[in-house]
């Protein structure tokens, strides 16, 4: 990763054109090719860019450029297109070279898998008497997160959502749909589960004859006592 500030004017020619007048910014070049041109405020993403593939190519700038005060001319080509990002520098101030090696990629906490395997550890939380009969029951429509049965035997079937809206409802209701055709099963109700659910969802959940519960992510893994909470 090259890190450059610099006093700078950048030009985008290629499928569109877009121009960013003289200023100081930051230039990050990385070791796949792309080159980012980002400010000091206004937005977390670059001004403009290059994705890779693409190749840098650094060169002197013409006559007429030098008398504008332009001493190095940065040419970003890619690959597959003939766009090119042109950047001309008028004055270096810092330039740092890093090896990042290779990232381990991000790692999401409390994504619905979460979820799921820790209501499938502690199905109680969705009443006293519940046992699980198996996480990613298959259907010919998809895998109903969680089916269960209550303390009186009845089959239920919870689809886990980290934020449940009406996409969730109805793709529980399908589900029910195909399970109550199995004698084996049927009667089967829905349990709809999310960390937050939207209003409109509550109301079709309840208009469809669906229980909505909202998890606390934070107490189910143990980080947190809602019951030593005073709010």
């Amino acid at each position: 990763m090259r890190l450059v500030i610099a006093r700078c004017s950048v030009d985008y020619v290629g499928r569109l054109k877009a121009h960013l007048p003289l200023a100081t910014r930051l230039l990050l070049v990385k070791a796949d090719g792309s080159v980012l041109v980002h400010s000091d405020g206004g937005s977390y993403k670059p001004l403009n860019w290059m994705s890779p593939p693409a190749t840098l190519r650094v060169t002197t700038p013409e006559e007429t450029e030098v008398e504008e005060g332009v001493v190095e001319q940065w040419t970003v080509q890619s690959a597959k297109t003939d766009d090119r990002l042109i950047i001309n520098i008028y004055e270096q101030l810092h330039d740092t070279s890093h090896e990042l090696g290779t990232d381990p990629g991000l790692i999401k906490d409390g994504v619905e898998a979460d979820l799921q395997r820790l209501l499938a550890e502690q199905i109680e939380l969705l009443g006293s008497g519940y046992s699980l009969i198996r996480r990613e029951y298959f259907t010919a429509i998809g895998p109903v997160d969680i089916l269960a049965r209550d303390a009186d035997g009845a089959t239920v079937a919870i689809e886990l959502k980290r934020r449940g809206d009406i996409d969730g409802v109805e793709q529980l209701t399908r589900y029910l749909e195909l399970l109550n055709r199995d004698p084996l099963l049927a009667p089967v109700r829905g349990i709809f589960a999310a960390q937050q659910i939207k209003p409109q969802a509550k109301v079709l959940a309840n208009d469809r004859g669906i229980d909505c519960v909202t998890l606390d992510y934070d107490a189910m893994r143990g980080v947190d006592d809602s019951e030593s909470r005073l709010f």
